[in-house]
């Protein structure tokens, strides 16, 4: 089929180079790297992401007093400034 694309001048040229590279014509090399891009796009829409595991050992502290640990690290935060603004000479 044809048609008319309108390609950025730097793919076009390293399109034009593929083509002379493998000895194929221009559309051949077009078509390919069309294709795989949709076929590229497809398996990246269904793909679940992957990602690496790592085993941390066991919690330093327990899950369920999470929020009570925050706390008590923004309790001593508070109290370093403050205590850091009462220092400083006036």
């Amino acid at each position: 089929m044809r048609t008319t694309l309108d390609i950025d001048a730097h793919i076009l040229t390293r399109l034009r180079a593929e083509a002379v590279r493998r000895s194929v014509p221009f559309k051949e090399v077009v078509a390919g790297a069309l294709r795989r891009g949709l076929q590229g796009a497809a398996r990246r829409a269904t793909a679940p992401a992957r990602l690496p595991a790592h085993d941390m050992g066991e919690p330093l502290i327990s899950i369920d007093k999470a929020r009570h640990f925050a706390a008590a690290l923004e309790d001593d935060e508070v109290l370093r400034q403050q205590l850091t603004t009462l220092r400083q000479p006036a």
